[in-house]
């Protein structure tokens, strides 16, 4: 009997080695509008779906920093799902407070952007296994707006 269990645990534990996961990575990372109290950069993500139905998205965690510091992170709960045996783009709204963008000066003096590198958390609810986090990240130059795209 117990020569059993451990053929079930192997068998099992290997099944679960082997699942297929969705693949993901970020696209691009751009200027997207500019508030009273903030400017918005937007965050495209390519997600690969192999299974034959859709996949819930759990949520979207992300952190933006810049100069080795957090300018910016937050949580988007439930975004929708993956389209079933498809690619879905996702677009992750990431807001920068100008009060942190100040204190970038010398950053943003020499070129007027900003040296950044994302990092995003992607949680997807697979059946039977449960919710997996794909960890994603990039790092890039993002210009800051001039006042052309502010008026």
């Amino acid at each position: 009997m117990s020569q059993f269990i451990e053929k079930a645990k192997t068998f099992l534990a290997e099944k679960v080695a082997n699942v297929k996961t969705p693949e993901a990575s970020v696209t691009d990372v751009d200027f997207k509008r500019v508030s009273l109290d903030s400017v918005e950069y937007l965050a495209k993500v390519s997600v690969a779906n192999p299974y034959g139905h859709p996949l819930p998205i759990c949520e979207i965690s992300y952190t933006l920093k810049s100069a080795g510091r957090v300018i910016a992170s937050g949580k988007i709960p439930d975004p929708g799902s993956l389209k079933a045996e498809d690619t879905t783009i996702l677009d992750v709204p990431v807001k920068v407070p100008h009060s942190l963008l100040v204190s970038l000066a010398r950053d943003i003096g020499a070129d007027w952007d900003i040296d950044y590198e994302l990092e995003l958390g992607l949680t997807i609810d697979l059946p039977i296994v449960g919710d997996i986090t794909i960890p994603l990240s990039r790092k890039g130059e993002v210009k800051l707006p001039t006042l052309a795209d502010v008026f």
